[in-house]
């Protein structure tokens, strides 16, 4: 997950709900700081939410690009059913292709982080005239490394035979690499992980888990994408193998950017430089295509 280092919301930036075909969900809609450039629909990770890329949303709308971050269905405010039949691959691909209807601005970037990569892709593949562009951050085209597979497993588990408030007291001190945290978080952040955990659904988390555990390589299908692809990461990526990764870049030509020193979440850890990168490479996929006459 993503561990937001402050709750304030940046400037322009509303907490909504966006009301969609497919339900209410809740967002942080930050709008640009002038003319707008495009908009950007953010999808969070594993135990995460929309909070998660609540450093990045002031750059990029600096930047002159509306950015929405949704929480999405049984994930920390948004409404979810219980059914774990509610949580699979398509559920999700649809619920977010709904949300980037609902924004009104027509095709609009996508971006994902790490599990939310996995939906994006899929969002994609289902839906591809609402999207100008696939930015998959800190995600694979497939399951996790084998170490994040045992602890997935592990929480799944736990979650199967315990209240989540018993599962929260025995995690909530490993970080996201299972080591205690150098320094003790701050009293409003320890409190906005517990309510973000307690609301969040376990079928989302067992759902999403599952996937996390079982995906297919979809390498194949990010290739067959007609529109911009975008893979970025922190070289301190542990959650998949930055060797995939970027095997995975080759294979289909994606716009391929490795962020120095960056960890899983550059969202958190380094907006500034991860904002540039993005809004150069959506400038990038904004420009028309010149097409060259013979003589």
């Amino acid at each position: 997950m993503s561990k937001p280092r402050s709750l304030v919301l940046p400037p322009r930036t509303r907490a909504r709900r966006l009301v969609t075909a497919r339900g209410d969900f809740a967002v942080l809609d930050t709008a640009p700081d002038g003319e707008r450039l495009g908009t950007v629909l953010l999808l969070p990770g594993y135990t995460g939410s929309k909070e998660d890329f609540l450093a990045l949303l002031g750059p990029l709308s600096e930047a002159g690009y509306r950015a929405v971050a949704v929480d999405g269905r049984g994930q920390h405010e948004s409404p979810g059913p219980r059914g774990r039949a509610a949580y699979r691959r398509r559920a999700l691909a649809l619920d977010t292709a709904a949300q980037a209807a609902a924004l009104g601005d027509g095709p609009v970037h996508l971006l994902g982080h790490s599990f939310g990569g996995l939906v994006a892709r899929s969002a994609a593949t289902l839906a591809p005239d609402a999207f100008l562009s696939l930015t998959l951050l800190s995600s694979g085209p497939g399951r996790v490394a084998r170490p994040q597979r045992i602890r997935v497993h592990a929480l799944r588990a736990a979650l199967a035979v315990l209240p989540k408030e018993r599962v929260w007291e025995a995690t909530r001190w490993l970080d996201s690499r299972g080591e205690e945290p150098e320094a003790a978080d701050p009293p409003e952040i320890v409190d906005f992980l517990r309510r973000r955990w307690m609301r969040t659904r376990v079928s989302q988390l067992s759902g999403a888990g599952r996937l996390l555990l079982r995906d297919p390589d979809g390498t194949a299908e990010l290739a067959a994408l007609r529109m911009p692809l975008h893979i970025v990461y922190g070289s301190e990526e542990m959650v998949w193998p930055t060797a995939d990764l970027a095997a995975a870049a080759a294979r289909t030509g994606a716009h391929h950017t490795v962020l120095t020193g960056a960890g899983h979440s550059p969202n958190v850890s380094a907006p500034e430089e991860l904002a540039r990168r993005l809004t150069s490479f959506w400038q990038r996929a904004d420009a028309p295509v010149r097409v060259g006459t013979a003589p």
